[in-house]
């Protein structure tokens, strides 16, 4: 068992009739506070796991880091729940990061952005690339086959990149915003290039999610669940193409089909 993941609980359980006193396994759920050249930035309620890689998603998003190289040094005392981050200017405003306004904006567009920092971030993905019909269901069940804290738990999101042909990083957390900042802090550590690759992800697509593939300059999100009207909204001037209900040998195609190919 990875203690980092999850942990065993006693509870009562009743199947048909019958009552028993039994161990369950139970996602871990702890806060992680982040704070960025002493001052405080945000806590995540998080599974601690890959810390390093979803501190660093969450900043290059939210647009306070370029890459990696723009921090000096980053520590983490899991124990205390808090991560330290020095960056090499000493001058970046974190407080305007940190505190989100709501803000309506169609920067030439239709697209409605309800935070600041996303006028400031979000990306138009400009990519050619396709995908099969068969790639799609075949991501989707190698990205559930690879999630092995999920099947034990019941309890985490789980988001893989993935090239047209195959999974490259896998990742698990409670919070669907999480999962997806620790594959795009991968992403920047490793300089893995982004714009030919694919999203899969677990969860409902919602307006933030989009948002955050957006930022991560990918073309393609698929997902076993369903877009909201807002995600489409934002896919669609944002160059997205969404693909929702990945289940057994079928899917909806709800933006930019244009990248999906059926023949």
């Amino acid at each position: 068992m990875n203690h980092d993941v999850m942990k065993d609980q006693p509870i009562i359980a009743y199947n048909n009739g019958a009552v028993s006193e039994i161990n369950d396994t139970i996602a871990l759920e702890v806060p992680i506070t982040i704070l960025v050249n002493g001052i405080e930035f945000g806590t995540m309620m998080c599974t601690p796991t890959h810390i390093e890689e979803m501190t660093i998603g969450i900043l290059a998003s939210e647009g306070v880091i370029l890459t990696p190289s723009d921090i000096d040094s980053l520590s983490i005392l899991k124990e205390k729940g808090y991560v330290y981050v020095q960056l090499k200017k000493e001058d970046v405003p974190i407080d305007s990061y940190a505190t989100k306004r709501y803000i309506g904006s169609c920067c030439g567009k239709s697209r409605k952005f309800y935070f600041q920092n996303d006028v400031r971030t979000a990306k138009t993905v400009m990519t050619k690339h396709d995908i099969h019909a068969e790639q799609i269901i075949n991501l989707m069940e190698e990205m559930q086959e690879n999630a092995i804290n999920f099947q034990q738990t019941g309890g985490l999101h789980n988001t893989a990149l993935c090239t047209t042909a195959e999974l490259i990083v896998n990742r698990s957390d409670i919070g669907r915003h999480n999962a997806l900042d620790k594959v795009y802090g991968y992403c920047l550590k490793n300089k893995v290039p982004l714009k030919d690759k694919v999203i899969v992800f677990s969860g409902r697509i919602s307006s933030e999610v989009l948002l955050k593939v957006s930022k991560m300059g990918v073309g393609i999100m698929l997902s076993k669940s369903a877009p909201t009207t807002l995600a489409i909204d934002l896919a669609k001037d944002l160059g997205i193409t969404t693909v929702g209900f990945i289940r057994g040998g079928r899917f909806n195609v709800y933006t930019h089909p244009d990248r999906v190919s059926f023949d």
